[in-house]
């Protein structure tokens, strides 16, 4: 797959993003056809959920490194380089395993702050084996940008990663 083979994808209403989803997830399918690196891919799904999805400034991995996360492959400005589990909306995923949907990250106890522009924030747990892999993290400057269709649609795609990718 080429950049410019990807289409433009129109979430303007509830049932234009559930198709967009379901576009971009066999994007993500034609992306990692014959490549197992975890590396490579992390990469590339950074840069397909950066450039696909409107209205984002960040998107990208944190590494579950000895209970800490840890800076991994992202598309957006320079961020925080570790990030304990007991702080920010990446930390509750990590401790919890559970997709945060945050509306307004200023409301949420211990915000990190790693780029003040970002409003909204929308955080998957990295899953691989039964183990805490890390964490996928996407962040918005527009407030309340994320619902539950992106959290189905993103971690619908996040599988498609983690299926084709070695971890070993």
């Amino acid at each position: 797959m080429h950049a410019d083979d990807l289409t433009a994808l129109d979430m303007s209403t509830p049932d234009k993003k559930r198709s967009a989803y379901q576009e971009l997830l066999m994007q993500a399918e034609a992306l990692f056809a014959g490549e197992r690196d975890w590396l490579a891919n992390a990469s590339q799904f950074s840069a397909l959920i950066g450039q696909q999805l409107p209205d984002l400034n960040w998107a990208g991995f944190y590494l579950n490194k000895a209970g800490e996360l840890v800076l991994g492959p992202f598309q957006g400005k320079v961020a925080c380089v570790r990030i304990p589990f007991d702080k920010g909306v990446c930390g509750a995923c990590a401790r919890s395993r559970e997709i945060q949907v945050i509306e307004d990250v200023h409301q949420f106890p211990g915000h990190i702050a790693c780029d003040g522009a970002s409003n909204a924030e929308l955080v998957l747990p990295v899953m691989v084996n039964g183990e805490l892999w890390g964490v996928f993290d996407i962040d918005s400057p527009r407030h309340g940008r994320f619902d539950q269709i992106d959290a189905e649609g993103v971690n619908r795609c996040l599988d498609v990663f983690i299926r084709a990718s070695d971890f070993s």
